[in-house]
């Protein structure tokens, strides 16, 4: 099946009880035990599994071409508990444009776990070569990056990878499988903060990890989310199974959306630069060609001037809303910088924009009133 049809009919079926086409949601957090004392129907507590849960956890392995997938209570509760099944000793090559909330588990936590790590532009790959070692167990990449909408050759990044014997983890969370599907190129373990495109609407949290493979790594992920309790919640699984029903129709028009925001922007006498792969002016515009089926709803930009200048942008925007977060029906847009806050490496003038499903001409026209 192609994309399209994976989404709608994938962790789908119609309920056997009542005939209904849309799915019960299964809010219990308890299941009934025969007389022995097991499960008498698959399920024990909601921390080891729920119906909702595991109906998405097959449509998220479906649609991004994995065997198994898991799925957690927010992204970061997903990256989190990969990163915690490393052993002490291990090493980890972080690319130096990463989410901030990967960026501060670095900083903050690897020491305590033991784990050491190397920041590198992963563009350049002789870079990434020379920051592995022996002990290096995962390549951790994004593409394209949050915020400044890089791209990384896949391809090449998992074959440095799985020399050293580690592996290629890629956040999928800007590109979506809708758009991109890393284990095409050699990916290990894709991730997702479901939050964002995956749930679509901006009203449900949650995580995923996708394995290429179902082995050791999938077990031990999954009975680290077991002990810790870092499970999504049934109602939030069935929104986010929702979502991902309708994701391939979003995506395409906000990745339509995304590129004429971007064309404008970047002939814009107010604006210095533009971050979008879907330009040809790019730096990577032909390894994203190359990956994606599309380019995204998501782009940033350089506001001429200072973080004054970038904020006053914002202050007169009408449709855009001026909010954190990205991938819902609605445009947002934020100063990055004071969105991730003190310690904050993002250029002080550059504002995120996450492109919704409004008719591109009125977005436009609200950016040019606000630029000036």
């Amino acid at each position: 099946m192609r994309f399209e049809t994976k989404a709608i009919h994938s962790g789908a079926g119609v309920d056997e009880g009542t005939g209904a086409v849309a799915q019960p949601i299964h809010l219990s957090t308890t299941f009934e035990r025969n007389e022995a004392g097991e499960p008498s129907r698959g399920y024990s507590y909601i921390r080891d599994g729920n119906p909702n849960n595991v109906w998405l956890e097959e449509a998220l392995a479906a649609i991004e071409g994995g065997e198994a997938a898991l799925s957690f209570a927010s992204g970061m509760a997903a990256g989190a508990a990969l990163l915690q099944t490393l052993p002490r000793g291990s090493h980890v090559v972080m690319p130096d444009d990463c989410y901030y909330g990967f960026r501060n588990i670095a900083e903050d936590l690897f020491g305590k776990w033991g784990i050491s790590y190397d920041t590198v532009a992963m563009e350049d790959l002789d870079a990434v070569r020379r920051a592995t070692r022996e002990t290096t167990k995962i390549i951790w990449s994004e593409s394209p990056s949050n915020p400044l909408l890089k791209v990384v050759d896949l391809a090449a990044l998992a074959e440095i990878a799985h020399a050293r014997g580690a592996l290629l983890v890629t956040d999928g969370t800007f590109a979506t499988p809708a758009l991109q599907r890393p284990f095409e190129y050699g990916a290990d373990v894709v991730l997702h903060s479901t939050t964002k495109y995956l749930g679509g609407h901006s009203d449900v949290q949650g995580g995923a990890l996708v394995f290429h493979r179902r082995e050791a790594l999938f077990e031990e992920t999954l009975q680290l989310r077991t002990i810790t309790g870092a499970v999504l919640a049934p109602f939030n699984a069935w929104l986010i199974l929702r979502g991902i029903r309708t994701l391939a129709a979003r995506t395409r028009v906000q990745s339509e959306n995304a590129l004429a925001l971007a064309r404008f922007l970047s002939t814009h006498p107010r604006v210095e630069t533009v971050f979008y792969p879907g330009l040809e002016s790019h730096p990577r515009h032909e390894i994203a060609k190359r990956q994606m089926s599309a380019f995204g709803g998501m782009l940033s930009f350089l506001v001429r001037g200072t973080r004054a200048d970038a904020l006053a942008v914002t202050s007169k925007v009408g449709l855009f809303t001026r909010a954190t977060s990205l991938g819902g029906v609605e445009s947002l847009i934020e100063h990055r910088a004071s969105s991730e806050g003190p310690g904050s490496i993002t250029p002080q003038n550059l504002l995120r924009v996450s492109a919704g499903l409004e008719h591109a001409d009125d977005l436009i026209e609200d950016l040019a009133q606000a630029l000036g």
